[in-house]
Protein backbone atom coordinates (compact mmCIF):
# COMPACT_ATOMS: atom_id res chain seq x y z
CA UNK A 1 0.00 0.00 0.00
CA UNK A 2 1.35 3.39 -0.99
CA UNK A 3 1.56 6.03 1.72
CA UNK A 4 2.92 9.57 1.61
CA UNK A 5 3.64 11.66 4.70
CA UNK A 6 4.68 15.31 4.54
CA UNK A 7 6.76 17.09 7.15
CA UNK A 8 8.61 20.36 7.63
CA UNK A 9 5.90 22.99 7.28
CA UNK A 10 5.35 25.94 9.58
CA UNK A 11 5.38 29.70 9.89
CA UNK A 12 8.14 31.81 8.33
CA UNK A 13 8.65 35.48 7.53
CA UNK A 14 8.71 36.73 3.97
CA UNK A 15 12.13 36.20 2.45
CA UNK A 16 12.80 33.16 4.60
CA UNK A 17 13.18 29.49 3.75
CA UNK A 18 11.54 26.19 4.58
CA UNK A 19 12.24 22.63 3.55
CA UNK A 20 9.41 20.15 3.11
CA UNK A 21 9.91 16.42 2.98
CA UNK A 22 7.60 13.70 1.69
CA UNK A 23 8.33 10.22 3.02
CA UNK A 24 7.05 7.51 0.71
CA UNK A 25 6.31 3.89 1.52
CA UNK A 26 5.10 1.21 -0.86
CA UNK A 27 6.87 2.70 -3.91
CA UNK A 28 10.41 3.66 -4.79
CA UNK A 29 10.70 7.40 -5.38
CA UNK A 30 13.54 6.98 -7.87
CA UNK A 31 11.18 5.39 -10.40
CA UNK A 32 7.99 7.27 -9.60
CA UNK A 33 6.08 10.20 -10.99
CA UNK A 34 5.86 12.33 -7.89
CA UNK A 35 5.02 15.99 -7.41
CA UNK A 36 4.23 18.73 -4.96
CA UNK A 37 0.98 20.65 -5.18
CA UNK A 38 -0.43 23.41 -3.02
CA UNK A 39 -3.84 24.79 -2.27
CA UNK A 40 -4.61 28.18 -0.80
CA UNK A 41 -8.03 29.00 0.71
CA UNK A 42 -10.60 29.55 -2.00
CA UNK A 43 -8.25 28.51 -4.78
CA UNK A 44 -7.75 25.40 -6.87
CA UNK A 45 -4.93 22.99 -6.20
CA UNK A 46 -1.83 24.23 -8.03
CA UNK A 47 1.17 22.32 -9.38
CA UNK A 48 4.40 23.37 -7.64
CA UNK A 49 7.21 21.01 -8.67
CA UNK A 50 7.94 17.39 -9.46
CA UNK A 51 9.49 14.52 -11.38
CA UNK A 52 7.71 13.21 -14.47
CA UNK A 53 9.72 10.00 -14.80
CA UNK A 54 12.82 8.25 -13.48
CA UNK A 55 15.23 10.77 -14.95
CA UNK A 56 16.61 13.68 -12.98
CA UNK A 57 14.57 16.19 -14.98
CA UNK A 58 12.56 18.49 -12.74
CA UNK A 59 9.53 20.63 -13.48
CA UNK A 60 8.30 23.76 -11.72
CA UNK A 61 5.25 25.94 -11.69
CA UNK A 62 5.86 29.42 -13.05
CA UNK A 63 5.20 31.09 -9.70
CA UNK A 64 7.97 29.18 -7.91
CA UNK A 65 10.59 28.72 -10.62
CA UNK A 66 13.97 30.03 -9.47
CA UNK A 67 12.95 29.98 -5.79
CA UNK A 68 12.01 26.37 -5.11
CA UNK A 69 14.05 23.21 -5.71
CA UNK A 70 12.67 19.67 -5.73
CA UNK A 71 14.93 16.71 -5.12
CA UNK A 72 14.80 12.98 -4.47
CA UNK A 73 16.71 11.24 -1.69
CA UNK A 74 16.79 7.64 -2.86
CA UNK A 75 18.44 6.37 0.32
CA UNK A 76 15.66 7.76 2.49
CA UNK A 77 12.95 7.28 -0.16
CA UNK A 78 11.82 10.87 0.20
CA UNK A 79 11.06 13.77 -2.11
CA UNK A 80 12.05 17.14 -0.70
CA UNK A 81 11.05 20.68 -1.58
CA UNK A 82 13.47 23.45 -0.67
CA UNK A 83 11.61 26.75 -0.63
CA UNK A 84 13.63 29.97 -0.62
CA UNK A 85 12.71 33.64 -0.88
CA UNK A 86 9.24 32.83 0.37
CA UNK A 87 6.42 35.27 -0.25
CA UNK A 88 3.07 35.70 1.51
CA UNK A 89 1.38 34.36 -1.63
CA UNK A 90 3.18 31.03 -1.06
CA UNK A 91 0.93 30.49 1.95
CA UNK A 92 -1.03 27.29 1.36
CA UNK A 93 -1.42 23.67 2.33
CA UNK A 94 1.26 21.72 0.51
CA UNK A 95 0.68 18.16 -0.66
CA UNK A 96 2.88 15.54 -2.20
CA UNK A 97 1.26 13.24 -4.71
CA UNK A 98 2.21 10.11 -6.61
CA UNK A 99 0.94 8.96 -10.01
CA UNK A 100 0.54 5.21 -10.44
CA UNK A 101 2.23 4.88 -13.84
CA UNK A 102 6.01 5.12 -14.21
CA UNK A 103 5.84 8.06 -16.59
CA UNK A 104 3.28 10.77 -17.32
CA UNK A 105 2.59 12.81 -20.41
CA UNK A 106 2.91 16.49 -19.67
CA UNK A 107 -0.80 17.36 -19.58
CA UNK A 108 -1.43 14.54 -17.15
CA UNK A 109 1.58 15.44 -15.05
CA UNK A 110 0.39 18.97 -14.28
CA UNK A 111 -3.18 17.92 -13.47
CA UNK A 112 -3.86 17.17 -9.81
CA UNK A 113 -6.81 14.95 -10.75
CA UNK A 114 -4.39 12.52 -12.43
CA UNK A 115 -2.63 11.51 -9.23
CA UNK A 116 -3.54 8.34 -7.39
CA UNK A 117 -2.00 8.82 -3.96
CA UNK A 118 -1.81 11.89 -1.75
CA UNK A 119 -0.29 12.86 1.53
CA UNK A 120 -2.39 14.48 4.23
CA UNK A 121 -1.01 17.93 3.47
CA UNK A 122 1.04 20.33 5.55
CA UNK A 123 0.50 24.02 6.25
CA UNK A 124 3.02 26.63 5.14
CA UNK A 125 2.35 30.17 6.28
CA UNK A 126 4.47 33.12 5.16
CA UNK A 127 3.97 36.34 7.08
CA UNK A 128 4.61 39.76 5.57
Amino acid sequence: QVQLVESGGGLVQAGGSLRLSCAVSGRTVSSSVISWFRQAPGKEREFVAGFRDSTSNTYYGSSVKGRFTVSRDNAKNTVDLQMNSLKPEDTAVYYCALYAARRAIITVFYNADSYDHWGQGIQVTVSS
